[in-house]
């Protein structure tokens, strides 16, 4: 993506800040052969420098994206900018706009826990406006039955 220099934005805490505020990207790869977009929501795991999200099964794309370099681009605010409001008739109209584009190689997960856990940090991201409700995992043990 090209970015004027007076535009670049090296500061990592803002550009998490920005991934966990705009979190819903589009997904860029090739599946058969052509480029490839998925809309997802995906979650940044600052620790491991790694995004978590979920394919719907009917989506092929996830099918052979494993080991593919592939593009996350988060997009965030934008409008358009009138010449007009320039003090200089010497003016273009433009766009303004943030957007994160992060380039790296995708890992079908397997692990159960991992999935359970990603699932979880969703569900309570979106859905927990407290962000303090918690999914647990849990086990019954059945000590007596009705018969």
């Amino acid at each position: 993506m090209y970015i004027p220099k007076h535009f670049q934005l090296k500061d990592e805490e803002i550009i998490y800040d920005f991934i966990e505020k705009y979190s819903f990207a589009t997904l860029y790869s090739q599946h058969n052969g052509e480029p490839y977009a998925t809309h997802l929501p995906l979650i940044l795991n600052k620790v491991e420098s790694a995004l978590y999200g979920h394919f719907a099964r009917p989506n092929e794309q996830w099918k052979d994206i494993e080991y593919q370099q592939v593009l996350a681009v988060f997009q965030g605010p934008h409008c358009y900018i009138s010449p007009s409001w320039y003090e200089t008739t010497m003016a273009v109209p433009t766009w303004n706009y943030v957007s994160i584009h992060l380039y790296g190689k995708m890992e079908i997960v397997e692990d159960q826990k991992v999935i359970f856990d990603s699932l979880n940090d969703m569900v309570n991201k979106y859905e927990s406006p407290k962000k303090h409700i918690q999914f647990k995992r849990y086990r019954f043990q059945i000590y007596r039955r009705n018969e």
